[in-house]
């Protein structure tokens, strides 16, 4: 025993917790009224994502900054935000991946310039994209590497080349909602990558390649080929109505119902499938036909963008560019990061360690998501038109017409650059 009198311990303990219910009271009246500074910020993770964006990362710039941070997660983000923007209303602070949707709004005067709010250095110019006016107006919290094919690891070399050429064998899923058809246009821009390098894709996805050049029609019919479009009833009912995080579902399936995934680096994180099967990955160049480009990437990010620059919303900014939240974030998501200083040791997987390596590699050459750093309009109608394609191979020169139709529309931004190097 301590020899303290019980008295004196039972009134030091009402005491204290008196005052932490007092302190609970202050803090909640003072954000009733509205005095405690506050920061909003839109992004488009839920559930079990949005727990870890706020146990990892907003939780403990709350704690350090006495900032709070009202969070709104959607996965109709992109509608969220033009309501807000059309009402007046906009978040402070938003999280995209389309850096072409994002292009849109500055070109509105809609965003403010990162301008020594980040280290701009830190980040490659596919991600920390420079527009006309020479200013930077977002940057990566969360990257992802696409320009790569996933398989069990019990299937060989042999066993990969045969199941490329043999479309059942595919493990494809078009369904997503209201962006469904996006993994077809995945598809496109990555054929189109390793049949002609960064310099073509570039141009394509810069607006100035027509969508009837041979390069990118040679893009369409070579995945045309490879999903055996217009072949199959079964498959393609197959393809049209599974959800992209249930395409490799599959792969687990006795017997094995299909052994190729091409697909990002953020499947390994919904799809159980790939840890049941210990999923391993090759470079797409070294399944996609007549493939040319040498260590060269097609990429994705989760990028930050900012609507309001009030000091809680650039101190939220300064914070989410920063090695610590960039690492914290990438850790809570089995996720990348391509902030140079963020960079942690080597552990985890090797399919895992290796994703890292590229995605930092200065020697390779990395090219944004064509499709996301397009106009929306461009975007959308891209996606619709992949899973048109599938169904009526036939309707290709009518569909790639109509795409260049939307291409040259006036009123259009466009990025100037998606590639971190082009020959």
């Amino acid at each position: 025993m301590s020899g303290r009198p019980r008295g004196r311990a039972r009134t030091v303990t009402v005491l204290a917790s008196c005052l932490l219910l007092l302190a609970a009271a202050v803090v909640l009246g003072t954000r009733a009224l509205g005095r405690e500074p506050t920061v909003t910020l839109l992004a488009n993770w839920t559930g079990p994502d949005e727990a870890n964006l706020r146990r990892a990362v907003i939780e403990p710039f709350e704690r350090t900054y006495h900032v709070h941070v009202d969070y709104q997660g959607s996965s109709a983000e992109s509608q969220v935000l033009g309501a807000d923007v059309e009402a007046g209303t906009p978040p402070d602070v938003v999280v995209l991946t389309g850096p072409g949707e994002l292009a849109g709004y500055a070109g509105q005067k809609q965003l403010q310039p990162l301008d020594g709010l980040i280290p701009r250095a830190d980040f490659g110019t596919s991600w920390a994209t420079p527009l006309a006016d020479g200013h930077v107006y977002w940057f990566p919290l969360k990257a992802d590497l696409k320009s790569i094919v996933w398989y069990p690891a019990d299937t060989g070399e042999r066993q990969r080349r045969a199941a490329r050429d043999d479309p059942a064998q595919w493990c494809v899923g078009m369904g997503s909602g209201a962006t469904s058809g996006w993994p077809g246009t995945d598809w496109i821009e990555d054929i189109l990558l390793q049949q002609h390098g960064a310099h073509v894709y570039q141009s394509w996805a810069s607006g100035k390649l027509s969508w009837r050049s041979p390069e990118v029609r040679r893009a369409w019919t070579t995945w045309g080929r490879l999903m055996g479009a217009g072949t199959s009833e079964k498959l393609l009912r197959r393809t049209l109505k599974t959800d992209y995080a249930e395409a490799s579902a599959p792969v687990t399936a006795g017997p094995r119902g299909c052994t190729l995934e091409h697909q990002a680096s953020f499947i390994r994180t919904r799809s159980t499938a790939w840890k049941r099967a210990d999923g391993r990955y090759d470079p797409s160049a070294d399944l996609i036909p007549g493939a040319t480009a040498k260590d060269t990437w097609e990429v994705s990010g989760d990028l930050v963008a900012l609507l309001h620059a009030t000091p809680q919303a650039r101190r939220l900014i300064r914070y989410l560019s920063s090695p610590a939240a960039q690492r914290a974030w990438a850790d809570a998501e089995s996720a990348f990061s391509v902030d140079t200083g963020a960079r942690t040791a080597a552990t985890g997987p090797a399919w895992h360690r290796s994703l890292a390596d590229t995605l930092l590699s200065p020697a390779a050459t990395h090219c944004f998501d064509a499709s996301d750093a397009m106009p929306p309009t461009v975007r959308d109608a891209f996606a619709e038109a992949t899973i048109d394609y599938l169904a009526h191979p036939a309707r290709l020169t009518s569909l790639l017409t109509t795409l260049d139709t939307l291409r040259t529309a006036p009123g259009q931004t466009w990025l100037p650059s998606v590639c971190d190097q082009v020959p």
